[in-house]
């Protein structure tokens, strides 16, 4: 009797590993789709009447080997930070959000893409930035290792384009991946193949872009100095926050920055350095609580504000905050604010 467990689990481990030996998958046996025999009508009764709108023909199970050798689709991968795809999109596509510390969103991408034609040992041909596209030299983008199970046996070459499709706004941009040449002796071409090797190619970009950016974000680390945003006054008298570094580093930085605050962002004018953005309070709960999370809130009401950063006649730069009707906030408020904005810089590690 003590030997009837080991002896079991030994059984269910020679069952599982050898399952198909010894149980035949017969769902798709021919028995298992008959077609039912038409109703045999008695002699002296008239047939009803059989509305051919609804006449089906009898479907018939393939049971060829081209058919079982069928594979899903590939799905596109949004590991990298701040990428993401919307449900239900039929284009082989991913969104990229502009993080902390990219200063170009498009042109982070693309160098994310000549970074992947370097890891296949192949150039960039018809790189057209104006338009945001760029093409791939010969490769093939199934790697096989030897002794691997489960690797695709393709020996083909493809060469695609990648074209990004950038915001208004230009803190998203969108990465698509097109197969626009295929050459193989032994594997032709299907739809569900070309969708596959789409999405391949498309996934070594996201992959590439997060291994960049996780770099970036060291480097950024790395030269992080002192902290310096203090109350003050812009060039016209209003009360404004005021920062040694300069507005172009300044502008880049805080409209990151009031993502991060429960702002979204509307618009974005770098030549006129002015922010357009809605604020909503967040709300707290118990859980943020216990996984020390909590919630900063900041000294304003909901609602839109402008943000204007500009330089200073004394140095640095000026930011000064107005409401959705142009005025220039109280110089308490700005108080408030400036101090509560100081805690968050201090709180995420952020550099103004």
């Amino acid at each position: 009797m003590q030997y009837w467990i080991p002896k079991a689990l030994m059984l269910s481990a020679l069952v599982t590993l050898s399952g198909c030996g010894i149980f035949t998958n017969d769902a798709h046996h021919k028995r298992n789709y008959q077609a039912n025999k038409p109703v045999i009508i008695p002699e002296g009764l008239d047939a009803p009447r059989q509305d051919p709108t609804y006449t089906m023909d009898v479907a018939t199970y393939d049971n060829s080997e081209e058919a079982k050798a069928v594979k899903p689709p590939m799905q596109v991968m949004p590991v990298a930070q701040g990428s993401w795809i919307e449900e239900n999109d039929k284009e082989v596509r991913v969104y990229f959000d502009k993080n902390d510390g990219i200063e170009d969103l498009s042109d982070f991408i693309f160098g994310s893409v000549e970074a992947v034609f370097q890891d296949y040992n192949i150039n960039a041909v018809n790189v057209d930035k104006a338009n945001g596209t760029i093409e791939s030299d010969w490769l093939s983008i199934v790697r096989v290792e030897e002794g691997w199970l489960w690797d695709d046996e393709i020996v083909a070459e493809q060469r695609y384009k990648y074209i990004i499709e950038e915001k208004e706004h230009q803190r998203t941009a969108a990465l698509k991946a097109q197969l626009v040449d295929y050459r193989s002796e032994t594997v032709p071409l299907t739809p569900l193949l070309q969708q596959r090797l789409e999405t391949r190619a498309l996934n070594a970009a996201i992959a590439e872009f997060d291994y960049r950016y996780r770099q970036l974000q060291v480097d950024l680390r790395q030269r992080q100095g002192v902290i310096s945003l203090e109350l003050g006054f812009d060039n016209k008298g209003n009360a404004a926050l005021m920062t040694e570094q300069g507005s172009d580093v300044v502008f880049e930085r805080f409209s990151n920055f009031l993502e991060r605050l429960q702002f979204t962002i509307i618009e974005v004018d770098q030549g006129k350095g002015t922010i357009l953005a809605d604020y909503e309070k967040p709300e707290s709960s118990v859980w943020d609580s216990i996984w020390g999370e909590d919630t900063m809130q900041l000294p304003l009401e909901n609602g839109q504000y402008q943000i204007v950063v500009s330089p200073a006649q004394a140095g640095g730069t000026s930011i000064t905050w107005m409401d959705k009707n142009g005025e220039v906030l109280e110089p308490g408020t700005m108080n408030d604010l400036q101090q509560a904005l100081v805690a968050a810089l201090r709180t995420r590690g952020v550099q103004i």
